[in-house]
């Protein structure tokens, strides 16, 4: 991963090229893996290698995604990586025109319904999991009176807390500590609404 930050995107052709489900899906699975190849995500997505290819090259053009050093020395395989660590958006950066916002409001559609899928999934298999892990997993809502500045105070701690975690799981994954270790997605959102 060339970048350890975040990359913001702030032009529309880039969340885009980004907000396509597929891709986004690729985009994932990749952040998961770390580093992976067109034949390894195909698997995992059930789409042929030559369409999961396209789209990773789509991803690739609008520096999502980049080559990655091939771990082996079979040089015919093209392994792919993640170019920061995760993208994010802003809506004040998509309202220039009709288009920006049409593609910001599409692009988090999108998310949502990927996310609310994934949940879906998880509670459809939650008996397969065991005890613990069904202990552990979280469904929670806060409804917190707060201002502008205090939600944003909020979403950074978050991230933070997030980030340190996530750091954390890796660094003790590459350790080799990988004895009862998933990958957990974690979903929270934070908006004002009027009952």
């Amino acid at each position: 991963m060339a970048d350890q930050q975040q990359r913001r995107i702030t032009d529309a052709a880039t969340l885009k090229a980004f907000g396509h489900p597929l891709r986004m899906r690729l985009y994932r699975g990749l952040f998961i893996a770390r580093r992976a190849t067109a034949s390894h995500l195909a698997d995992q997505v059930d789409e042929a290698v030559s369409l999961v290819s396209y789209h990773l090259r789509k991803l690739a053009e609008h520096g999502l995604i980049e080559e990655a050093e091939s771990p082996g020395s079979d040089g015919r395989e093209r392994w792919w990586q993640v170019a920061s660590d995760g993208v994010a958006w802003a809506a004040e950066d998509f309202g220039g025109g009709p288009e920006e916002a049409a593609v910001y409001r599409t692009v988090g559609r999108l998310i949502a319904e990927q996310r609310h899928e994934q949940y879906l999934a998880y509670r459809e298999t939650e008996s397969a999991w065991s005890p613990e892990w069904r202990t552990a997993s979280l469904s929670s809502e806060y409804l917190a009176p707060l201002t502008p500045a205090e939600l944003t105070a909020f979403g950074r701690e978050l991230h933070e807390l997030a980030m340190k975690y996530q750091n954390a799981g890796r660094a003790a994954e590459e350790a080799g500590d990988t004895a009862g270790r998933e990958t957990v997605s974690l979903h929270l959102y934070g908006f004002p609404f009027r009952p």
